[in-house]
């Protein structure tokens, strides 16, 4: 069985912003390049053919668009994330059509009261002292990300946590 997810990796002219607070802040920062998480991980044995056909079928009609992000957002289980501002909406569509189908089971509970909500996550942080002092360091953080969303990628969570992909899809 193997264990995957669905994200965006994202590309910003100024992405060593990014990687600064990750290296400070996320234990995987050296396994997995920065991201946005559509559908979070699952261990199953559906083929990456049949995963990727469904990627395909359901990302149908949507073109690449711009996202912006700007804000860091202290969240529960202490995980910091960079909220996106712009393409919300989309993201949204694309995290609720791709969990649908032969990946509807995989949906995660929380999301039975919780609503989706896109970011790139900069770090958790397990201690909570330290979680609050992280927060308190971030809360004048206002740097702007924008990029163009061409693609997802289906990746494969290694043993290690490391990042290797195994498709990718784009948007036309």
């Amino acid at each position: 069985m193997l264990n995957r997810c669905i994200l965006i990796f994202t590309q910003f002219s100024n992405i060593d912003k990014i990687n600064q607070l990750r290296e400070k802040y996320d234990p995987v920062v050296d396994k997995v390049a920065p991201h946005i998480t559509l559908v979070f991980p699952f261990k199953s044995n559906i083929s990456a053919f049949k995963i990727k056909e469904h990627m395909e079928k359901n990302i149908e009609g949507i073109r690449p668009f711009e996202i912006e992000l700007q804000g860091i957002s202290g969240e529960s289980k202490n995980y910091l994330f960079l909220n996106v501002i712009k393409g919300k909406k989309i993201l949204t569509k694309l995290h609720e059509r791709l969990y649908t189908g032969i990946l509807e089971k995989y949906k995660p509970e929380f999301f039975k009261t919780t609503e989706f909500k896109p970011h790139l996550t900069l770090g958790r942080i397990d201690d909570d002292k330290e979680f609050i002092e992280a927060v308190k360091d971030t809360e004048d953080f206002n740097e702007t990300f924008k990029t163009t969303v061409r693609k997802i990628t289906l990746e494969i969570i290694g043993e290690n946590q490391e990042s290797i992909i195994e498709t990718e899809v784009y948007l036309k």
